[in-house]
């Protein structure tokens, strides 16, 4: 059954409702709960070595390190891994704008144009229309591991897992009663989430967050990430995470930096030409992406104290491509700057895209702007089962805004049948995850790929 591009949902509400309802007929809500893997399934370390093919060798070591660290890190760089595993299964048709990397730790702080606050979705490497309940189901598997590793019973694996499916099936609902605008509008304000947490100590916690999401923008990045040499600022040579651009990609930098500037609305290239060019370096970042092209650009505005911190990162095909039919775009930069502002509730100011050297494709964001993570690692029971569910919330609200909430929340239903079954998967996908990051584990020790702990 292949999957329709996202369009606004056409019909009155009672039609939408209707087909919502019918999507249950092939893809029944207890039909999510069932995980098997198909018996052509191939080796996770091989998809990761694919993966690996046309990504700067020198830095694979470093992405298999980080994953050999424990299977909740395996699962953040196995996006392509688990999207095989899911088109394997029967799906909705429900299509949405997909994060397509919904793990609990894509989602976080960062400040909106006016300087809010927000929690969101912070991740859109691997966006692109799909079924609905993709997302759900990673990020119910993402709880359910970091459950797992931070000592929770079986049944706490499950109930966390199932807090994400219920938070994200009463939002949907929710917003099904929305107007369009209402349902636009809508956002998770940083200071809303205080009133979560119960505990005296995890509110501490919470605050200590926010307090040093909102110190982290370009004027702190220019204390920690730069020096000044000769009377010159530069960036710092910390290899290898962070080296100096040569000077071949110092000129290619400087001119797709142009080329970026096109991209975006007249106002903001008005502002972007009040600042001048000033360094360029290699960066490496995250988990799954480590080997892929990633750049800092640091820009001066007034004076040398007025810096503004721009990332280029190179966009590559979805994960998800591979398994389902083409989306609109045919430039993967131009996807993943789309599907951000389709499913954020504000977007930084500077996203844009282009093309580079050697017909690589990037998109440029700002390195730092207020951005913060929630500290998963050592949570209890309860503290991850109000996270879980507030992940699962704003999931559905990212999802409200490109596919047809109506239809969505008319398949899941005020029963929590849907719940339980995505937790069963959570807890079942948790198991191979943890089997997968053994077979990881085990290619490092038997030398089939090399891998740099620690860095």
């Amino acid at each position: 059954m292949s999957i329709p591009e996202v369009h606004p949902a056409r019909g009155t509400p009672e039609d939408r409702a209707r087909r919502g309802k019918e999507a249950r007929k092939h893809a029944p809500r207890s039909a999510h709960a069932l995980w098997l893997p198909s018996a052509d399934r191939r080796d996770p370390v091989a998809v990761l070595e694919r993966q690996g093919r046309d990504r700067l060798p020198e830095l694979l070591p470093i992405r298999y390190g980080r994953m050999a660290g424990s299977p909740l890190a395996f699962l953040r760089g196995a996006a392509a891994v688990m999207a095989a595993d899911l088109a394997g299964q029967p799906h909705t048709g429900l299509t949405v704008q997909l994060c397509g990397d919904a793990h609990l730790l894509n989602f976080g702080l960062y400040a909106s144009p006016e300087r809010a606050l927000l929690f969101d979705l912070n991740d859109f490497d691997e966006t692109h229309p799909g079924p609905f309940e993709w997302d759900v189901k990673r990020l119910a598997a993402s709880v359910a591991v970091a459950a797992r590793e931070n000592g929770h019973t079986k049944a706490g694996e499950r109930v966390a897992a199932r807090a994400a499916a219920a938070g994200y099936r009463t939002a949907i609902r929710r917003m099904a009663g929305l107007g369009e605008l209402a349902v636009w509008y809508e956002q998770v304000d940083a200071e809303s989430l205080l009133p979560l947490v119960r505990s005296a100590r995890r509110r501490r916690r919470l605050e200590s967050s926010l307090t040093r999401a909102r110190r982290r923008t370009s004027l702190q990045a220019l204390g920690s990430l730069t020096e000044v040499v000769g009377g010159r600022r530069r960036i710092i040579h910390d290899p290898p995470l962070l080296e100096p651009a040569g000077v071949p990609d110092m000129a290619s930098l400087r001119k797709i930096f142009c080329d970026y500037r096109s991209t975006l609305a007249e106002e903001r290239r008005h502002l972007l030409d009040r600042y001048r060019f000033v360094d360029a370096a290699r960066k490496v970042v995250g988990v799954g992406s480590v080997g892929t092209r990633c750049f800092i650009v640091l820009l001066a505005g007034r004076d040398a104290d007025d810096p503004l911190f721009l990332q280029i990162k190179e966009a590559r095909a979805s994960v998800l491509e591979e398994h389902l039919p083409s989306g609109p775009y045919v430039h993967p930069g131009h996807r993943v700057v789309a599907g951000q502002r389709l499913l954020q509730s504000a977007t930084d100011i500077f996203l844009g895209w282009m093309n580079g050297p050697q017909g690589r494709s990037f998109y440029w964001r700002q390195l730092r702007d207020m951005k913060g993570s929630a500290e998963v690692a050592g949570l209890d029971p309860a503290g991850l089962l109000a996270y879980a569910r507030l992940c699962g919330a704003t999931l559905a609200r990212a999802h409200a805004r490109s596919g047809d909430r109506i239809a969505i929340a008319a398949y899941l239903g005020t029963a929590d049948t849907f719940d339980h079954a995505v937790a069963d998967f959570a807890v079942a996908y948790a198991d191979r995850t943890t089997a997968d990051h053994a077979t990881l584990g085990a290619a490092i020790t038997a030398g089939v790929v090399t891998a740099t702990p620690g860095v």
